[in-house]
């Protein structure tokens, strides 16, 4: 499979794409998905046998040790809290749409990601279109909020608006969700 890959891909997509596809990743399924036996306590764990974890960054990889880490029921100084990703057409319309979910408190954070290409179905038809991608750092109780600022302000008939819990992470970081976004 990989001499299949190197001759449809080459390195330098693979090495800009990989860590990409390694956050998405751990975004989406969290490291305890993806590593069911993972114990951040254990040196054997299986955390040292995921070979993707070095490509995500020293941070990633250190936080795994961190005593700052918690899961979001532990701590009465955070809240429930959320990833949502968004498609949005082009650069300007992501820079305009994160900037007025930030400016309404609606979320603490919106990373936006270029790049991206999306296949799909519309009106019968499939469709290839390049795309920027939003993830939007919240509160769950916002979401409803956020999907209602996302449609009003979005140039497609139906944008994507997609949540996933966040079970853990950063003590600091979780609070500063908390206090950076409105009640």
């Amino acid at each position: 499979m990989a001499l299949k890959l190197s001759s449809l891909v080459s390195p330098s997509v693979v090495r800009r794409r990989l860590p990409l596809v390694g956050a998405f990743c751990v975004l989406s399924f969290g490291l305890s998905n993806l590593c069911p036996s993972f114990n951040p306590s254990s040196k054997t764990g299986c955390a040292q046998s995921l070979h993707f974890l070095p490509i995500l960054g020293s941070k990633v990889g250190s936080s795994v040790h961190s005593t700052n880490r918690i899961r979001m029921e532990a701590s009465s100084k955070t809240v429930p809290s959320i990833v949502v990703y968004v498609t949005v057409p082009n650069k300007e319309a992501g820079k305009k749409l994160a900037e007025s979910i930030v400016k309404e408190k609606l979320a603490a954070c919106v990373n936006r990601v270029p790049g991206i290409e999306s296949v799909y179905e519309w009106k019968g038809e499939v469709q290839t279109d390049p795309e920027e991608l939003l993830i939007i750092k919240t509160r769950e109780s916002l979401l409803d909020a956020l999907t209602e600022h996302v449609k009003a302000n979005h140039e497609y008939e139906v944008p994507e608006v997609i949540a996933l819990p966040i079970t853990g992470g950063n003590l600091q970081y979780l609070e500063w969700i908390k206090n950076s976004t409105r009640d």
